[in-house]
């Protein structure tokens, strides 16, 4: 993995450190919302100074190139810089169910998911943790682990941070939510989020490039972008298609989801209160085929 030649050649520790000048005042997403989180503040996510997760362990219902046999094993992180009032796992995302671990314990998960023989490390929702991540990489790798890294975002993230990233992030796994700023806005609670997401999209195909996969059909680098089909067409799924194909590659692997469904606070806005229909997915799959026939979708 090409985040062990950075750890050897001490590059890893300079990386680290400057992701944890980022903490305070906290600048580590496109909010900058500046909490001094190593002082005892906490971010507009909800994050503070220490890592908190909501479980662990080896996930099969990801996509196939990153299961395999063994599974991803995902570590999901609580807060979030987005407030969707949609979240089906707003449980997580707003902090209801965690549990505080020191950056030793961060690393042991990671060996024991290694040990347990899963295929990657796949960090969910990662960003406001990132320094703390990175520290735990580094005690890893001291002890030997060799795990392709996953990167699993909202696509939400500050170019300054992802540059950062760059050789030790192996699979970039944004989702890509809107086309429209007021989407965003209404829906998310978020600014600018359409150019930040597809800014950092760019970003992550200049680190990673597209998906590569082993002769077992493992993912071991590049980019895989999930986008999540909402009613209305609220999502825009359209123009995004046509920026993926057109900006980022024609080839790009995208995960089209089809799993909306009404949760948390969306009873409060009646046109995404329902389930999406077939008629809606089928046309985001056409949307994806014509944009670029050469799209690897996953469905």
């Amino acid at each position: 993995m090409s985040y062990f030649k950075l750890y050897q050649e001490g590059i890893l520790a300079k990386r680290i450190a400057r992701l944890k000048a980022m903490l305070s005042p906290c600048r580590l997403c496109p909010r900058e919302c500046g909490a001094k989180r190593l002082e005892g503040e906490t971010g507009q996510c909800g994050a503070g100074e220490h890592v908190h997760i909501s479980g662990y362990g080896p996930h099969f219902g990801e996509e196939p190139p990153l299961v395999g046999r063994g599974g991803s094993g995902t570590i999901f992180f609580a807060y979030c810089s987005l407030h969707c009032v949609f979240c089906q796992n707003f449980d997580t995302s707003r902090g209801y169910r965690s549990r505080r671990i020191s950056i030793k314990t961060l690393a042991e998960i990671m060996l024991e998911l290694e040990a347990r023989g899963c295929e990657n490390i796949n960090f969910v929702t990662p960003t406001h943790f990132i320094a703390q991540i990175i520290e735990a990489l580094q005690l890893a790798a001291e002890r030997g682990f060799r795990l392709p890294l996953v990167y699993n975002t909202s696509g939400y993230e500050r170019i300054e941070t992802l540059k950062l990233l760059d050789g030790i992030i192996d699979i970039y796994m944004p989702d890509i939510k809107y086309a429209e700023e007021k989407q965003a806005a209404t829906y998310s609670q978020i600014k600018h989020y359409p150019d930040i997401a597809k800014a950092a999209l760019k970003e992550m195909q200049r680190q990673v490039g597209d998906l590569v996969v082993n002769e077992e059909g493992i993912a071991q680098k590049g980019l895989l972008i999930r986008h999540l089909v909402m009613p209305e067409n609220i999502a825009g799924t359209t123009e995004l298609m046509k920026f993926i194909a057109e900006e980022i590659s024609p080839r790009a692997a995208i995960n089209i989801m089809d799993q909306y469904y009404p949760t948390y606070q969306a009873h409060n806005y009646p046109e995404i209160n329902r389930r999406i229909t077939a008629k809606e997915y089928q046309n985001a799959l056409t949307a994806a085929r014509r944009a670029s026939s050469q799209f690897r979708l996953f469905a």
